[in-house]
């Protein structure tokens, strides 16, 4: 075999290129988990988060969803968050699972509370909203067109 020494370059460049894009994406995707303090969140349908899911405020990344699990009792999803140890939230703090548009990832969009009493390490928090599908969306706009209460037989 006869290899021609640009031949040899050009396999060097691209493979650099290509880890070039990787350490990109990588940092322009924001995955590293965040370490802080933990939470839980008890919510009755989660619609899809997963675990590694952002924890929002605002749009911006404050935690991680770091395991999920179900309540043998109740059957309510039990979430636990881990929250920037320099984001301080108030005990009535609002979580809500929520997505990124139409068919977007899910992620818990926090609103902070006015309470003057913080969430510790091991908290649960007890204001949350639960994930609404797009059926249920559609449900309720249909109701409030209508004038229904949802309670109508369709016949």
């Amino acid at each position: 075999m006869n290899k021609k020494p640009i031949e040899t370059i050009m396999g060097i460049i691209v493979i650099f290129i290509a880890a070039s894009f990787i350490y990109f994406s990588y940092n322009a995707s924001d995955l590293r988990v965040v370490k802080g303090y933990e939470i839980t969140v008890n919510f009755l349908k989660v619609g899809g988060l997963n675990i590694g899911s952002d924890v929002r405020i605002n749009g911006v990344k404050v935690g991680t969803v770091v395991s999920q699990s179900l309540d043998n009792e109740n059957y309510h999803a039990v979430i636990k968050l881990s929250v920037a140890s320099n984001i301080k939230l108030p005990k009535d703090s609002t979580f809500e699972v929520a997505t990124d548009g139409l068919m977007g990832d899910k992620f818990i969009k926090v609103q902070p509370g006015t309470s003057l009493e913080l969430l510790k390490n091991g908290d649960t928090a007890t204001n949350t909203k639960d994930f609404k599908t797009i059926e249920d969306m559609v449900g309720e706009i249909i109701f409030a067109v209508t004038g229904g209460d949802g309670n109508e037989v369709i016949r």
